[in-house]
C-alpha cells in the first residue's frame, strides 16, 4: 500500500511538471538562482524567487536586474507576464511543488567549509515541508551533504525522503557572460536520494535543460562538481608554476601555451593569472580536502595546487616591485592603478577576486592604490573585505600620474593601446598587452 502511494505521488508530481503546472521556488537569487528563475519562467512555470536581501527583492519587483548579463528588460517581461514573483516571505515555500536551493557555500576564516547557508535554508524548508514536494540542492559542496546533512533535518517532522518528499542534488554549472553557453544549453548532472527522487528531479530539469545526466546517487553528483573545479584548479596551478619558472628562464609562457595547443590531442590550454577568482575554483577544492580528513586521507595534489594559486598575488607584487625598481622607483609611496576588480573579463562578479588581495598587499607595502573597473563602480562590503573604494576614471591624466598600471582583469572594453601609450609602466598579468610589447619596449612587464 505504501509503495502504491509513493508511486502515485511520483506520477502526480511528474505529471504536474510535464504540464508546467508545478510551481517552482528558487532560494537564493544570485548568479546561479536568477538564471534559473529566467529559464523556468520563460518555459512557462510559475516561479517564486526567495532571498533574504530586501534590496534584491525590491529591484526584481521593480523589473530591474542587478546582474550585468541578465538585462532588466528580461525581468520586466517576466513581471508583465505574471510568471515570476520575488519575496523574502519564506512561508510561501509551502505553496511550491519544487524547491531549488542556490545559496552560497563559502569557506570560513580557517578555510574550512561553511555550510551555514545551506543548513539554515534546510531548516526553513523543513518548517513548511509538505508531502509530494521536491527539494534540490544546487550549491557546490562535499559528498554527503544532501544525504547526510540535509536529509536528517528535512525528516525531523516524520516525513521520509523518497516516500513523502523527494530529495536530489544537481550541481550548478554557471559561467557568467559565457557567450557560447547559457543555463539551458549546459548538460545538467542529477543525482537522487532514491530512484524515485531521481525520476522527479530529472523530470523537472528535462523541461528546461538540453540534456540531463543522471548519476547513481547524490554523492556521485556532488563529487562530479568538485572534480570539474579541481581539474581546473590543478591545471591553472600547473601553468602558474610554469610561468614563474619560465620568467626566470626568459621564456614567454603565453607563447609556449599557444604553441602547445596546436597539438590536436592530449593537451588542453589553461592560462596563468594573478590568482584564482570566482565562487567555485578558489573554494571548492578545499571542500573535498576537508571531507577527505574523515577518511584519514591527505589530498596532497589538491593542497599543493591551492598553495601555488593562493601565492600568485604575492608573486605579482614582487614583479611590480622589481619593475618599479628598474624605473628608479620603490614600491613604497608609488601610485598604482589596478585595472579590473571583477574576477574575470567582462563580468560584474567580484567574488573571491584576486584583485582584493593585490590591493591589500600593495597597500601593506606602502603603495597608494586606486582601481578602475567599468563593471564594478564601487566596492561592496563582503565577508572578507570592506575597501570602501570607488572606481576612478580611466583618463589620460590618471594614467600618467600613476607610477604603475596593473592589469588584473583583461576586460574587452579596455583600449590597451591607449593604456600603454599614456602609462609610465604597465604590469600585465593577463597578456592583454600582446602586440604592444615591441612598440612600448621597456614599458610593459608580464607578471
Amino acid at each position: 500500500m505504501a509503495a502504491d502511494k509513493t508511486k502515485d505521488a511520483v506520477q502526480g508530481v511528474i505529471k504536474r511538471i510535464k504540464e508546467k503546472k508545478a510551481s517552482v521556488g528558487i532560494i537564493g537569487l544570485g548568479y546561479v538562482g536568477l538564471p534559473l528563475v529566467m529559464e523556468f519562467s520563460m518555459s512557462g512555470f510559475p516561479v517564486t524567487g526567495f532571498d533574504i536581501d530586501p534590496q534584491k527583492v525590491n529591484m526584481l519587483d521593480a523589473g530591474k536586474s542587478y546582474i550585468k548579463h541578465i538585462p532588466s528588460e528580461n525581468i520586466q517581461k517576466l513581471k508583465t507576464d505574471g510568471r515570476f514573483n520575488a519575496t523574502s516571505d519564506f512561508t510561501l515555500l509551502r505553496n511550491c511543488d519544487c524547491i531549488v536551493i542556490c545559496v552560497p557555500t563559502p569557506l570560513d576564516e580557517h578555510r574550512e567549509p561553511d555550510l551555514s547557508y545551506v543548513l539554515d535554508t534546510t531548516h526553513i524548508i523543513a518548517k513548511y515541508l509538505r508531502k509530494g514536494q521536491l527539494v534540490v540542492l544546487e550549491s557546490t559542496t562535499y559528498p554527503g551533504t544532501t544525504d547526510e546533512d540535509m536529509k536528517g533535518i528535512l525528516e525531523k517532522n516524520g516525513f521520509r525522503a523518497g516516500r513523502d518528499f523527494f530529495l536530489a542534488y544537481s550541481p550548478e554549472r554557471e559561467d557568467p557572460a559565457n557567450k557560447d553557453f547559457r543555463t539551458s544549453t549546459i548538460p545538467k548532472i542529477v543525482g537522487g536520494h532514491t530512484r524515485n527522487c531521481l525520476r522527479v528531479a530529472s523530470a523537472l530539469y528535462d523541461t528546461i535543460i538540453i540534456r540531463t545526466v543522471p548519476v547513481s546517487s547524490t554523492k556521485a553528483a556532488e563529487a562530479a562538481k568538485l572534480l570539474e573545479n579541481i581539474y581546473r584548479a590543478v591545471n591553472i596551478a600547473l601553468v602558474n608554476e610554469m610561468k614563474m619558472l619560465f620568467d626566470k628562464m626568459g621564456i614567454d609562457i603565453w607563447e609556449v601555451i599557444e604553441a602547445s595547443k596546436t597539438k590536436p590531442f592530449g593537451f588542453q590550454a589553461f592560462y596563468p593569472g594573478p590568482g584564482l577568482g570566482g565562487h567555485c575554483i578558489p573554494i571548492d577544492p578545499f571542500y573535498l580536502t576537508w571531507k577527505a580528513r574523515e577518511y584519514g586521507f591527505s589530498t596532497r595534489f589538491i593542497e599543493l595546487a591551492g598553495q601555488i594559486n593562493t601565492s600568485m598575488p604575492l608573486y605579482v607584487v614582487s614583479r611590480i616591485a622589481d619593475a618599479l625598481n628598474e624605473h628608479g622607483k620603490s614600491l613604497k609611496g608609488s601610485r598604482i592603478l589596478l585595472l579590473g576588480l571583477a574576477y574575470k573579463k567582462d563580468v560584474d562578479d567580484f567574488r573571491e577576486s584576486p584583485s582584493f588581495e593585490l590591493i591589500k598587499l600593495l597597500a601593506e607595502k606602502g603603495a597608494r592604490v586606486d582601481y578602475n573597473d567599468p563593471y564594478v563602480p564601487r566596492t561592496i562590503k563582503t565577508r572578507k573585505h570592506d575597501l570602501k573604494m570607488t572606481s576612478v576614471p580611466l583618463t589620460e591624466n590618471n594614467l600618467k600620474r600613476c607610477d604603475c598600471v596593473l592589469i588584473a582583469t583583461d576586460h574587452s572594453s579596455y583600449d590597451y593601446g591607449y593604456i600603454a601609450r599614456h602609462s609610465r609602466l604597465v604590469v600585465d598579468t593577463r597578456n592583454a598587452m600582446k602586440g604592444f610589447h615591441t612598440l612600448y619596449r621597456g614599458k610593459i612587464v608580464k607578471a
